[in-house]
This record gives structure tokens, sequence and C-alpha cells, in this order.
């Protein structure tokens, strides 16, 4: 299990990735826009949302950060721009977990699979902290 940050930005996501690759001389990572990811037809994908950052990671100090920009239209504000991200394998685990967190909290998104994650979840628990759960492949 792994447990890392997740930051979100309001349309700078890419050059807050550059300036932290830079202050911490990292290596940059590939970059994934929306654009780039399934689009469905019935939901267009608005055009200012095309360049924007869906997901990218640094590895600082041994730590695996992840960074996206918010969705167009998706509420955005400076302090609660941070989730605890859970990088888990056992698909279990993460069903046991989640179903806990959610008690008393609201669910964003429930666990289900998704193009990057065969089981990926999102939620805000009873005391205000964003939390994402994702399966990863082994």
């Amino acid at each position: 299990m792994a447990v890392s940050l997740y930051l979100n930005f309001n349309g700078n996501c890419r050059e807050a990735v550059d300036f932290y690759a830079d202050v911490f001389n990292v290596e940059k990572n590939e970059v994934m826009t929306f654009k780039e990811g399934p689009q469905n037809p019935e939901n267009p994908l608005p055009k200012e949302a095309e360049n924007l950052i869906m997901h990218t990671y640094l590895n600082i100090s041994g730590m695996k950060i992840m960074f996206s920009d918010t969705f167009p239209g998706m509420p955005f504000k400076t302090g609660n721009n941070i989730n605890i991200a859970i990088l888990e394998s056992d698909t279990e685990k993460i069903r046991t977990w989640f179903d806990k967190m959610k008690g008393g909290g609201t669910v964003e998104m429930d666990l289900q699979q998704t193009f990057w994650s065969k089981l990926y979840g999102s939620l805000t628990d009873k005391y205000g902290v964003p939390w994402l759960f994702s399966c990863t492949e082994q």
C-alpha cells in the first residue's frame, strides 16, 4: 500500500509541475490531458478543458505526489485542493476501507472500474478530508 498526496490546480497545473520539478531537481513524468482520456459523444469535452492536465506525478524524495487541473466548472478553492490518495493492489482492502470511510461522509464517485484503474472511488470523510482510493495493478 502507498499513501500519496494529490494536488489540484485551477488551470495552471503544468506550470506548477514544471516549477516543482525544477525546485526539487526531479524528472517530469508522462502527462495525461483531458483530451487524451476517453470521450463521451453525449457529453463533449469543452474546448477549454482539452489541454488541461488530467493526471501527472513527480517523485520527490521517495514520495509520489500526483497533480491535476480541476475540470472547468468544478469548484476550486485554495486550501481545499489537496486529496489523500490510497494506492493499493488488494481490491478487498480498498472496498473495506472505502465502505468504512464513507460512513458519515460524502461519496463523490463510488468504487468502480475506470480506464486508469480496475477499482477507483473518491469521497470526503465526515471530517471534511478528501480521499481517493485506487487499485494499482501488479
